[in-house]
């Protein structure tokens, strides 16, 4: 049952990156690539219908964590306090900056609410790329099993870390990157004309940076971590992971050069997923890593609950993860194409 619920909460995280990655993503490009007040209009339209629902992925996350492992829910809870109080603040901006700009008809604060779009989702991205860093990475666990990080101590990994080093601030990087590429590709695919191109060209330009900043994810995991390799070393065939996630940046690469949109947003949601596979396969069976001597990793056998709480837990979750398919299958269809250039108000 403990394995079962690992990637029942694996496989949530990652329905999320996609799935709010591609209207994250669409924030973070959106100053970028949409010019006029008509192409704006039109982005928003575009992620309209599923932002909100999105985020659903995350909550359902961690209410799962909540009575599967409770102790690693309390311990990640109370030791990320800062950074989750952030990333709640970002998540209200950027909610505030969606719904209230379609409220006005000042310019002023219309481009107001669009530059906190963009401020919003990026910093969202960056924090997200770091707290998975800082998981991957490991925190300084105590004998009790709890944990305080500062915002940041020397920027080096090692028995006392923060919560922002060069690794976890590398992460961060190549979270945004990633979402602002997968963001752009979602555009491309929903909207039309200069905006499409637009959304297309920064997705082109972005790919090679994209690569090298996940060439070069690998290296640094093991210089801030030198036990990620261990399930690899232990499981060769795991070696297809990282092959996946090359495989589909390359097709990103030639999607976006072929003028194939949806190719290439599939091939970004590939790459996604398998990058978020690649670090839970790093870790398992360990859910939170310690760094120093004094407390010790927080393991799947460690933090699960009772068997009791995961058998009634696996009849909800299932009835409720039938219902949230099925709810995002009817949106997406009835959503579906791209958005029209002149329409009013969200969806298209």
């Amino acid at each position: 049952m403990g394995t079962l619920w690992f990637w029942i909460v694996a496989v949530m995280l990652v329905a999320y990156v996609v799935l709010d990655g591609f209207d994250i993503g669409a924030g973070i490009v959106y100053l970028f690539v949409a010019r006029t007040e008509e192409e704006r209009q039109q982005a928003m339209r575009s992620i309209g219908p599923f932002w909100d629902g999105n985020e659903v992925w995350l909550l359902a996350a961690g209410g799962t964590l909540f009575f599967a492992f409770p102790l690693l829910y309390a311990s990640a809870f109370s030791g990320f306090y800062l950074p989750l109080m952030i990333v709640l603040w970002l998540l209200i901006l950027r909610a505030l900056s969606i719904e209230l700009r379609g409220h006005s008809a000042e310019p002023l604060w219309r481009t107001f609410f669009d530059a906190l779009f963009t401020f919003s989702s990026s910093l969202l991205a960056i924090f997200y790329g770091a707290a998975l860093a800082n998981v991957v990475r490991g925190v300084p666990i105590g004998p009790d099993d709890y944990f305080f990080l500062p915002l940041w101590t020397n920027w080096k990994p090692g028995p006392h870390p923060g919560i922002l080093d060069w690794y976890t601030v590398t992460g961060g990087i190549l979270a945004l990157v990633a979402l602002a590429v997968h963001g752009a590709l979602y555009l491309a695919l929903k909207t039309e004309v200069d905006l499409e191109q637009r959304a297309r060209n920064f997705a082109r330009n972005a790919t090679p940076v994209l690569l090298v900043l996940t060439l070069a994810g690998l290296p640094l995991t093991v210089l801030a971590r030198p036990h990620s390799l261990d399930s690899y070393i232990a499981h060769p065939i795991l070696f297809v992971i990282p092959c996946a996630v090359l495989a589909s940046l390359a097709v990103v690469f030639l999607a976006t050069r072929g003028r194939s949109p949806l190719t290439a947003f599939l091939g970004s949601s590939a790459y996604l997923s398998t990058m978020m596979v690649g670090a839970v396969v790093g870790l398992f069976p360990v859910l939170l890593p310690t760094v120093g001597t004094a407390g010790r990793d927080i393991t799947i056998s460690l933090a699960l609950a009772g068997p009791h709480t995961l058998h009634v837990g696996l009849v909800w979750w299932t009835l409720g993860i039938l219902l949230a398919i099925m709810y995002f299958v009817i949106i997406h269809w009835l959503f579906r194409g791209k958005v029209p250039r002149h329409a009013d108000g969200y969806g298209h």
